[in-house]
């Protein structure tokens, strides 16, 4: 667990994926497992979001106001230097084994994965 007003790591937890035909991990660091749930046959994709980044940056901007997750100038000088940085992160994700796509085309194979029962995909 990340704490963004801590700017690190709080806490570790452990899920249990019981009988779940698939799991979704999001985040910007769901690329960091995707190798390791490939090696153990539970990777069905893998996928970073591909979004203009100004629709980012004022979400983010607009979530961390309403969160109130730091003062208004430094969430605001966070965002535009994660404006900057959005391209090196999106070719990092898809370095780890990610693929850039639109949030509708994850949504849409997540959903057909979830009507087949589609089992996890190695390789």
């Amino acid at each position: 667990m990340y704490a963004i007003n801590e700017d690190r790591r709080v806490a570790t937890r452990c899920f249990e994926l019981a009988s779940s035909p698939l799991f979704v991990a999001e985040g910007i660091f769901a690329a960091e497992i995707a190798e390791e749930c490939r090696r153990r046959g539970l990777l069905a994709g893998a996928y970073a979001l591909r979004r203009p980044r100004s629709a980012t940056f004022l979400r983010r901007l607009a979530r961390d106001l309403a969160e109130q997750r730091k003062g208004p100038r430094v969430l605001l000088l966070r965002g535009v230097a994660l404006l900057r940085a959005e391209p090196a992160v999106l070719r990092r994700q898809t370095g780890l084994g990610a693929e850039a796509a639109r949030g509708r085309d994850v949504l849409r194979r997540v959903a057909r994965l979830l009507a087949a029962g589609h089992p996890p995909q190695t390789g």
